[in-house]
């Protein structure tokens, strides 16, 4: 429910309190106060309807290990740069997304936090091939690949085997699924 109203009446109490007296400055306010209380109660009431996030009813948009930890604390800019997975460290860190990311290096954190979608796993590091098949599960950063300039997670290598299968049709399906699993949360299988 608006609150705006109780706050805005006050103010034009005092703001009328502190007028002189004349009729037509007051007529011409009024509108206009009118206005700015209609407008601040509606931006409340589309906030309340929406959800306090985008992920209110969602997934969370990263997956995320103990607590607020991205990608189980691996470095997302060493898969591109190094090809490999590396444990980042708690002198490099970032938090971006509503997680906190690990890097191996000042200089991974900081392309990290110049471009985190060029870096960061698709689906949000949740599992490739869940995504694709319409739930999530966790992913695990070593079982990884990165596929046209992006990197996908799976669930471990045994299925990053099965996702290997297909890949263009699991990626075509998981990218259909993904804004989906944002707005209205799916079955999540594999802790």
């Amino acid at each position: 429910m608006c609150e705006q109203p109780l706050l805005a009446r006050s103010t034009i109490q005092e703001f009328l309190k502190n007028m002189k007296p004349n009729i037509k400055q007051c007529v011409s306010v009024i509108p206009i106060i009118s206005l700015a209380m209609l407008a601040a109660c509606s931006a409340s009431n589309a906030v309340e309807k929406a959800g306090s996030s985008p992920s209110a009813r969602g997934v969370e948009p990263v997956y995320k290990f103990s607590g607020d930890l991205a990608l189980k604390g691996y470095d997302a800019v060493a898969y591109f740069n190094d090809g490999n997975a590396y444990q980042g460290s708690e002198e490099f860190t970032h938090e971006w997304n509503g997680a906190k990311w690990r890097f191996v290096s000042a200089a991974n954190r900081d392309a990290f936090a110049i471009d985190p979608q060029k870096y960061a796993p698709q689906y949000g590091g949740y599992c490739a091939w869940a995504v694709g098949h319409g739930y999530t599960a966790k992913g695990d950063p070593e079982a990884w690949k990165v596929v046209d300039g992006k990197l996908y997670l799976n669930y471990n290598k045994d299925v990053q085997a099965m996702w290997a299968q297909d890949i263009p049709g699991y990626i075509e399906k998981g990218d259909q699924n993904w804004p989906k699993f944002l707005r209205e949360k799916p079955e999540h299988k594999g802790e």
